[in-house]
């Protein structure tokens, strides 16, 4: 049970905090509402559990093993994120325009999906909770497949629900920069801070 609350706590304070995911789960209630994120929220928790899948089966022990590999995954992740970071920050500016910053962020359940892959934030929560963990089978891995579910699940729909809140706000189109700028900051500090870690 310890192990269970522990790996809960440190899910949820990964889920809720500010990240690409969330970002693209707040743009797309701000346009559609939380209906508008349903696809987005999906395509996030089945990536986020496909990624657990893979971890559990082996490649978090590869990666463990070759320091080489887990560091280029993580730069190049952290490089993406800077790179979005900065997309926003630009449509954060008078001249840019914000569907250019749109269009950065990967879109739909399916581009939400793969992008779980290249998530640095991601691998770094999978990968610690599957070395924590005390499994033997894959199948010693359901509880922890389930909170995979639950979790996310539950903070991408309180992200959803700020979103609809600013959504009046995001319409505007120097709020608009402002909202864009400031997460394009976070996205980007998020970005210097994993690669200072690697």
């Amino acid at each position: 049970m310890h192990d269970l609350l522990a790996s809960a706590g440190l899910l949820f304070a990964a889920a809720i905090t500010p990240g690409p995911n969330n970002l693209v789960v707040l743009r797309e209630s701000g346009r559609g509402g939380v209906r508008g994120a349903a696809a987005a929220i999906g395509g996030i928790v089945l990536g986020g559990l496909a990624l657990f899948a893979v971890a559990a089966a082996g490649a978090g022990a590869m990666l463990a093993t070759h320091a080489t590999l887990r560091t280029g995954l993580g730069a190049a992740g952290a490089v993406y994120m800077a790179w979005l970071g900065l997309c926003l920050l630009g449509a954060g500016t008078r001249r840019a325009s914000p569907k250019r910053a749109g269009a950065a962020l990967p879109a739909g359940a399916l581009g939400l999906f793969g992008f779980q892959f290249l998530n640095p934030k991601g691998w770094v929560m999978v990968l610690t909770l599957v070395a924590a963990w005390p499994a033997t089978s894959l199948s010693g891995y359901l509880p922890l497949a389930l909170l995979f579910i639950a979790i996310p699940s539950g903070c991408l729909l309180l992200w959803s629900l700020a979103g609809r809140l600013l959504a009046e706000h995001m319409a505007r189109p120097r709020s608009r920069r402002r909202i864009d700028a400031a997460m394009g900051a976070l996205l980007l500090a998020s970005a210097v801070l994993l690669l200072i870690d690697l």
